[in-house]
């Protein structure tokens, strides 16, 4: 990354709750590129606030009542209408902070920007090969959109308008570990059956049978966890299973 770095007009926010352990990098990915950082708590209990004042980021409590109004209260909280927005869990790369120093030094004329997020396995230090990248976006200006009202899926509401697609990436540490993955997606099931419609009981018992075996592969093949040796057969199957799960959720209700 260059080694003089002007900050941006650029507020990040970042939603968090019990994150001491990986908040501090998360902060210190962007610190040096935006005016300021502001971290939205849930209601840690462990050491996040001490550790967002160390590293002179703003930190707010606001009571938990989903992704979509969380982190839109957090954009309420940013004085500048360009936002960035990075999970807890989540950090920078070098290369993509040049990229966006590019993207305000060239004036450009888009208002959502789009970035690659890469998971890491736990205890991993880069993405497995060909880690399969989801596309969201993450730099925006909140006069032209903001994050949905989605208690389940945050995502910005871009109103038609064009995106530009960044080439490099934010790089996701969103497990800690297997036993971590298992009570995450196990917190999952409820919130997301409460927003499936379809609850068509025949539907419902066909995916029963055919449910694991077809996340399975789009785990294990499509998103080619298959590269990351037995590191990768377990989440899939664990991802797979918990899909599975879900559907039976549903049919018993």
């Amino acid at each position: 990354m260059e080694s003089k770095i002007k900050t941006l007009p650029i507020s990040c926010f970042i939603i968090a709750k019990n994150e001491e352990d990986r908040i501090g990098n998360a902060i210190s990915s962007v610190k040096d590129i935006v005016e300021e950082i502001i971290v939205i708590d849930s209601g840690s209990t462990d050491g996040t606030e001490d550790i967002v004042k160390d590293h002179n980021a703003s930190f707010i409590f606001n009571e938990w009542e989903g992704f979509g109004p969380q982190k839109r209260f957090g954009e309420d909280q940013c004085k500048n209408d360009w936002l960035l927005n990075i999970d807890a869990d989540e950090y920078l790369t070098d290369e993509i902070k040049d990229e966006i120093i590019k993207i305000f030094n060239d004036q450009n004329h888009y208002n959502f920007f789009s970035m690659k997020v890469t998971p890491i396995y736990p205890n991993w230090k880069r993405p497995r090969l060909f880690s399969a990248s989801h596309q969201c976006v993450r730099l925006y200006n909140k006069k032209f959109g903001r994050f949905s009202n989605s208690a389940v899926h945050d995502s910005v509401e871009i109103n038609n308008s064009k995106i530009f697609y960044l080439k490099n990436h934010i790089y996701h540490n969103s497990v800690r570990s297997f036993d971590h993955l298992i009570k995450k997606e196990r917190s999952y099931i409820l919130l997301q059956s409460k927003n499936l419609k379809n609850k068509n009981k025949i539907i419902l018992f066909l995916r029963i049978i055919f449910e694991f075996p077809l996340a399975f592969i789009k785990y294990y093949i499509i998103r080619r966890h298959f590269t990351g040796a037995i590191t990768g057969l377990l989440t899939a199957l664990i991802l797979a299973y918990f899909r599975w799960k879900r559907v039976i959720f549903l049919f018993k209700n």
